[in-house]
């Protein structure tokens, strides 16, 4: 145990007493980190703009509305190169400066909060928006809304570690500037509090609640008063169908839609993992498998600028979410095709190197989609008279909800974006169904995916102690021996003494067969004769070395085991005892709740 981890002692209580702010001054510095965080968002915004009036028009300007389409580039079918000279230029920054700005920002913050604790590097910030920006500007199929969650949670952490705060006030600060973030990026400050809610705070209390609520308010003002008070959206009131209630058709409709979301966003994180382990595969090094991404998505974003005259899949997709809320793309063959691409070009921009978000394309995908059923719906029912403009801010918010598992954060978000009201109730039955169906085809969302392909899993339900998503590797012991059946107790003891182990894991015929209590030093006679095969006992479970501590204790409570033995078998099959690489009892867990209870 490091001195660091010496939590129970008095000097180390003190410790933690000393570093541990009254809620009054933890909420001011909440104002700081949502004051820095609207800054960061504008600065961010201008950077972006700057970069994609270079890229795509020749010209040096701050002016760009994200909204609207652009005209047609002058460097003609050269555009194609955009995203492949911006992302060589990530790739160096990502690679020379912090590796933890590549890819789409959330699940580096989880990581921090559940596995770093708290500590996101200062220089995150500032690279993570130059390489956004660029990503982002030259035309990567990416959202802004990642990048800025990083930059205020940079800030956030980097504060509280400036300060020495506790391990639960550097998290509570992290999580305020996160939502800070994406308040002023969407002027949603209501949606930027769900977000930390649901996704980021381990603990929601009356502690960790306000600062965050305070961080994303002061944001959330600063950045209406740069940007102006208008939602991210224009939604014409005047084209959405005023009712009183929805009928039958109408609530069966969106409940279909939400199936559709549930499968569509189940697709977009299985295409997103697979295209994260593909790249890295591919032959020569980083800047070659970018370039190879990069090219994909210049070509198909030149492709339908061909073929109907915009660029839909580059950037964040903004101008055509807007077309679409304003009636102006109602195809089914279209929408279908612009949802397809766009899961394919956010895909490969974020699993080729790209920086940047997901929560704007899965913006796009969702209204696409939307809209796509209900043309399809108005094609197989002439008189339905469903509303694409309704089915596409409904979509939007079942396919938020469905992607990152925060049903409450994409209900909240899509009525502040929009301001309407009157697809409420559909919105809810929608991001509800869709949620369910996602969870029934794979449990990880969007951003755990992530963590739990690189071995750092957090809890489904993240609301839980933080000392339970300690991984096993960190906290088991590696005091053991593995020792076959047929050897003498009074060996096995004397092995134990030599060793210093405090486990011994009985091996039969190249299998596991238990584990035997002992205790060193300690032979009594009536062991003279006795072997450990007489003395094994099986009450234990098999763990994997990736796992965590909350999985040990269910897994040891639910079959009513007293130790778990841990394996180390990459390739799976059968557990041998050669694969074994710890233990886990009694004192390995209650060393792992001690040394951890917010130190």
């Amino acid at each position: 145990m490091t001195d660091t981890q010496t939590a129970a002692s008095p000097q180390a209580q003190a410790n933690d007493e000393a570093r541990t702010l009254g809620i009054f001054m933890l909420c001011l510095l909440a104002v700081a980190i949502g004051v820095v965080a609207a800054l960061g968002a504008a600065v961010f915004r201008y950077m972006i703009n700057v970069v994609h009036n270079l890229f795509f028009l020749g010209t040096f300007s701050l002016e760009y509305d994200a909204n609207l389409h652009d005209p047609a580039s002058p460097w003609g079918p050269l555009i194609i190169f955009a995203p492949v000279i911006g992302g060589a230029i990530v790739v160096w920054l990502v690679r020379t400066f912090a590796p933890e700005a590549k890819g789409h920002g959330v699940p580096e913050v989880m990581y921090a909060i559940y596995h770093n604790n708290g500590n996101v590097r200062g220089v995150v910030a500032v690279v993570k928006s130059i390489a956004s920006a660029i990503s982002i500007g030259s035309g990567a199929s990416v959202g802004r809304e990642g990048p800025i969650i990083q930059i205020g949670a940079s800030f956030g952490s980097t504060l509280a570690r400036w300060i020495n705060l506790a391990r639960w006030q550097r998290i509570t600060l992290l999580s305020a500037g996160a939502g800070a973030g994406i308040a002023a990026t969407f002027n949603t400050p209501l949606g930027g509090v769900m977000f930390a809610v649901e996704l980021l705070l381990p603990e929601v209390s009356n502690r960790t609640f306000l600062p965050v609520v305070i961080a994303t308010a002061t944001a959330t003002s600063i950045g209406r008063f740069m940007f102006g008070l208008d939602p991210a959206f224009l939604v014409v009131f005047s084209d959405l169908p005023d009712r009183a209630m929805f009928n039958l058709l109408d609530l069966g409709a969106f409940a279909l839609l939400g199936v559709l979301a549930g499968v569509v966003a189940w697709g977009f994180i299985r295409a997103l993992a697979w295209c994260e382990d593909f790249f890295p595969t591919l032959p020569g090094n980083a800047y070659v498998q970018n370039a190879i991404g990069m090219l994909i998505v210049g070509i198909m974003a030149y492709a339908f600028f061909l073929t109907v005259g915009q660029m839909h899949t580059a950037g964040v997709g903004y101008a055509t979410v807007q077309s679409v809320l304003n009636g102006g793309i109602g195809t089914f063959a279209l929408l279908a095709g612009l949802m397809v691409g766009k899961i394919i070009a956010t895909s490969v921009s974020l699993g080729s190197g790209a920086s940047g978000g997901v929560f704007s394309p899965s913006l796009f995908i969702g209204a696409t989609m939307g809209a796509a059923l209900a043309a399809l719906g108005n094609m197989l029912i002439p008189l339905a008279g469903f509303s694409l403009v309704e089915f596409a801010v409904v979509g939007m918010g079942a396919m938020v909800g469905g992607a990152t598992g925060a049903s409450m954060t994409a209900i909240v978000m899509i009525f502040e974006m929009t301001r309407d009201y009157n697809v409420i109730v559909p919105l809810v039955l929608a991001v509800a169904v869709a949620t369910g169906i996602r969870r029934a085809l794979i449990v990880e969302n969007i951003y755990t995916i992530k963590l739990r392909n690189r071995g750092r899993p957090i809890p489904t339900i993240r609301h839980t102690n933080m000392y339970l998503v300690r991984q096993v590797a960190d906290f088991m012991s590696p005091a053991f021996l593995v020792l076959p059946v047929e050897t003498p107790i009074r060996a096995a003891l004397d092995q134990m003494v030599g060793a210093e182990a405090r486990h011994i894991i009985v091996s039969d015929d190249g299998r596991i067969a238990g584990f035997a209590r002992l205790q060193p030093g300690y032979a009594p006679d009536r062991y003279a004769h006795e072997t450990l095969g007489d003395i094994v006992a099986d009450d234990f479970v098999i763990m994997p070395k990736a796992g965590i501590l909350n999985t040990v204790i269910t897994r040891m409570n639910q079959r009513g085991r007293s130790l778990a033995i841990v394996v180390d078998n990459p390739d799976g099959g059968v557990p041998r005892p050669d694969d074994v690489c710890g233990v886990i009892d009694s004192r390995e867990i209650a060393d792992a709740v001690v040394s951890n209870h917010y130190a």
